[in-house]
């Protein structure tokens, strides 16, 4: 055991994150919509035609990682800069440095981490260098770089978005780093695919999160002579998310959903948060939540409160924006908000109403009165022959059949008296009576 110990120390003196770090591109997870055969950022590593660029996107999906790759690919020199400790001055040695590899025929490349803290005049230090090919700038940001970064510079990058990892990529690169030498190889350790799925899936999207918690569960699981058995238990307790171990795809994680939806329905405040709670605490994607609360906005308050919507959406951008823990507060924001706007569910109606028609009439023409004519065969032929432009009229309305024939008079949208909607059924009423009139 104590032989055992001493090899465990030598193999595992890194973090995992850092022992699993791909050194390939074969090795590297996620972002096929760039690094899949045949694909743009692929082709440009391989034929080592690689300029300066920008990856833009969430933590851990690689971004250094990635630099690190086409640095060994291209037998470039490698220089790597945080723009959180680096002023000008450091900038101005590194620049030198460059300019005399370029002179012996070496290529350099300076990953710059969090480009975006670094101020105007410290961006600008590196345009001239940029311009005449003393080094491949590869900036890295979890920030739109159309605001963080200079005009002049981004025009001289190409920007790359790298998304976050979808679950069953990080469920691979979980099970790879139960088996692999450079990981928990040379261990006996015991996990279920089911447990890997729910790191991976607390991880949300994040390869090094989901790393340090495997790697934090495996230190802290059960020892059973040689082997270490990994539980439930032991990963609630490393995460300290015990209703996170619920399957995101399962009865549950749709229990907790449909709980806060029919609770702010129900215009219950103090319910629909600690339904959010309950989802954000168990480690939730907070930008599902905020999707399922915008669809909630327009299906059960709708035109009864039209900010509703507003808000919504304005809580999704502050989620995608700030991500968790800071967000939580936007989001409850908007599910108070919604649950005690008045509530309507009549465009979800009218929609329902309108598509069963759809689905049966597919076929149907669209009135001659109401089509396009841009073409002089199609005035011929009746296109838009009688067509009324309402701002013409003294009302802003026509009598103009809109409906084919055989809907014609068919209703769908019945609003109702709640809040704003109550203005809007008197204006609708008012409508109908003139069109019966004219």
């Amino acid at each position: 055991m104590i032989e055992q110990g001493t090899l465990f120390e030598k193999v595992e003196s890194e973090p995992l994150a850092a022992r699993l770090r791909p050194q390939t591109l074969e090795e590297f997870y996620g972002q096929k919509h760039l690094l899949g055969e045949g694909k743009v950022l692929r082709r440009l590593i391989e034929s080592d035609n690689v300029g300066s660029m920008i990856f833009w996107g969430p933590p851990g999906v690689g971004k250094t990682t990635l630099a690190r790759i086409i640095a060994k690919r291209t037998k470039a020199n490698f220089i790597d800069f945080s723009a959180v400790t680096s002023g000008i001055k450091e900038i101005k040695q590194v620049m030198e440095q460059a300019e005399k590899n370029r002179r012996f025929g070496e290529k350099t490349i300076l990953f710059v981490d969090e480009i975006h803290r670094f101020n105007k005049a410290q961006q600008d230090a590196f345009l001239p260098y940029v311009e005449k090919g003393s080094i491949i700038l590869i900036g890295a940001t979890t920030e739109n770089p159309s605001f963080e970064v200079n005009g002049a510079l981004l025009s001289r990058c190409k920007v790359f978005v790298l998304q976050a990892l979808k679950t069953e990529e990080l469920t691979e690169l979980l099970r790879r780093a139960v088996t692999d030498e450079r990981g928990f190889g040379r261990q006996r350790v015991v996990i279920s695919d089911e447990l890997l799925e729910t790191i991976a899936n607390f991880a949300n999207g994040d390869a090094r999160s989901a790393l340090s918690t495997l790697e934090m569960a495996v230190l802290n699981g059960e020892l059973n002579g040689d082997t270490t058995i990994v539980t439930k238990e032991t990963i609630e307790q490393c995460t300290s998310k015990k209703s996170l171990l619920y399957d995101k795809s399962g009865e549950e994680h749709y229990n907790l959903i449909s709980a806060l939806h029919k609770s702010m329905r129900n215009s219950d405040p103090d319910a629909a948060v600690y339904w959010l709670a309950r989802m954000l605490e168990a480690g939730e994607d907070p930008l599902y939540i905020a999707r399922r609360v915008t669809r909630f906005a327009s299906e059960d308050v709708g035109l009864a409160d039209p900010r509703a919507l507003e808000i919504a959406v304005a809580a999704y951008q502050a989620c995608h924006f700030i991500g968790m823990p800071e967000c939580s507060v936007h989001l409850t924001e908007a599910v108070v908000y919604l649950s005690m706007a008045p509530k309507s569910n009549a465009l979800d109606v009218a929609y329902a109403l309108a598509k069963k028609d759809a689905l049966n009439m597919l076929a149907e023409p669209v009135p001659l009165v109401i089509r396009n004519a841009p073409t002089k065969l199609m005035k011929d032929i009746g296109y838009g022959k009688g067509y009324q432009y309402a701002h013409d009229s003294e009302d802003k309305l026509t009598n103009m059949q809109c409906l084919p024939d055989s809907l014609l008079g068919k209703e769908y949208y019945f609003p109702t008296e709640e809040g704003i909607e109550g203005r809007i059924k008197t204006r609708l009423a008012e409508i109908k009576d003139w069109k019966k009139n004219h």
